[in-house]
């Protein structure tokens, strides 16, 4: 048997002017006003996206990230909320998710991994 799981977009708070480009899965987020969304990008739940940001096509963005104003997320980024604690992954042990915290006017290059992390203000992050 095979159980298909539609998303797309359910249960977001959009800001003004916000643009998503499909396909994406954007679901029980929070993104501010005057966003851009690339394509084939999923932001889960809990996740809260300040103003004037932009997210690259094919990032994911997972539960318990706090993305600041101004912020340049590129292509193939991926953020972590597991940090495989206990020597596996914690799947449905939110418990042992971790939080991440990007400030304001960050820019973060491609294919870059973000895991559970503080970032200041103003910084940029490199490629790769």
């Amino acid at each position: 048997m095979v159980e298909f799981r539609d998303i797309g977009i359910v249960d977001v708070k959009f800001g003004k002017n916000v643009s998503v480009v499909r396909p994406t899965n954007l679901y029980g987020c929070t993104i501010g006003d005057d966003c851009f969304i690339g394509p084939f990008v999923e932001i889960q739940s809990n996740v809260v996206i300040g103003n004037r940001c932009r997210v690259q096509s094919h990032s994911f963005i997972c539960d318990m990230v706090t993305i600041g104003d101004d912020c340049f997320i590129a292509h193939g980024v991926m953020f972590v909320n597991d940090l495989f604690e206990t020597g596996k992954a914690a799947r449905n042990q939110p418990d042992l998710w971790r939080p991440t915290f990007i400030g304001n006017n960050i820019s973060i290059g491609s294919n870059v991994t973000i895991l559970p992390v503080s970032i200041c203000d103003n910084v940029t992050i490199g490629a790769g």
